[in-house]
């Protein structure tokens, strides 16, 4: 049986979708369960049952510190070993995105799956462009943005969890494979002429006043954020690469309409 967390999330609830397209079962699990999903917290051992579960489609329990989140993952893997899963698929970061606040959880991860003696799949998925439309801002005269000019390689969010479904459906064929998903490289200029308005450049700086300012961020999330906005302005996340192309083997989605679409519901 597969099992995919974080069911309630957007990337693992297209993922559990996608599966059930391909006809393949999968069970749900989730901190918060509803219907005939099973509970399954990552802060809590008692609810760590992997049992019966032979692929697991580990969704990286971010929004937390590293320490937290390593952990979490780290227990999970744990309870992995001792139910008896054979196969991990995580959802990591792109390669390029070392640079990015939030990588040293997604790489410390990947290294405790390598070396925990269960087979796997790493997906190293790019940043999602219905993300990067959320992150710019309207305004009066337009969109404004931290981004400059840079590009970012942006992936369609369906894109990332149909690649997920088709390693979890026959992981064995994609055993000790390291996937680099990215799209095709778009810009916040792109995104404004898709909508026919104007995008104003902010500098770094004020746009991390600004993430400090706003209440409603977590304590992590600003540098975060930031490091976002620096890594596609300086050029660090626009490279391509064919494995999301040759897993999925259709043509992407369109990553400029995902943001568009997502920047102009905002307005």
């Amino acid at each position: 049986m597969i099992m995919v967390t974080g069911a309630n999330g957007q990337l693992a609830s297209r993922t559990l979708a996608e599966l059930a397209q391909r006809g393949t079962p999968a069970l749900a699990a989730s901190r918060t369960p509803t219907g005939a999903q099973r509970h399954l917290d990552f802060d809590d051992p008692a609810t760590l049952d992997l049992t019966g579960v032979s692929t697991l489609v580990l969704i990286s329990a971010g929004y937390a510190e590293d320490d937290t989140v390593i952990a979490r993952h780290r227990a999970l893997l744990d309870a992995a070993r001792r139910d008896g899963v054979a196969h991990v698929t995580y959802t990591s970061l792109t390669s390029a995105g070392d640079h990015l606040g939030f990588a040293l959880a997604h790489r410390a991860t990947e290294h405790l799956i390598t070396t925990s003696g269960l087979a796997w799949t790493i997906l190293r998925n790019g940043l999602y462009a219905e993300l990067f439309g959320a992150l710019l801002t309207w305004t009066p005269d337009g969109l404004e943005s931290a981004f400059g000019t840079g590009a970012l390689a942006a992936v369609a969010r369906a894109d990332l969890a149909a690649a997920a479904a088709v390693v979890a459906s026959e992981p064995s064929a994609h055993a000790g494979k390291v996937y680099d998903l990215v799209g095709t490289p778009i810009t916040a200029g792109d995104i404004a002429d898709r909508l026919g308005v104007a995008h104003r450049t902010i500098d770094l700086g004020e746009y991390r006043a600004r993430l400090l300012g706003n209440a409603i961020l977590l304590p992590f999330q600003p540098p975060m954020l930031a490091s976002i906005a620096s890594s596609v302005r300086h050029g660090f996340l626009h490279h391509t690469g064919p494995d999301l192309g040759r897993l999925l083997d259709r043509p992407l989605t369109d990553p400029l309409a995902a943001a568009a679409d997502v920047t102009a519901a905002a307005r």
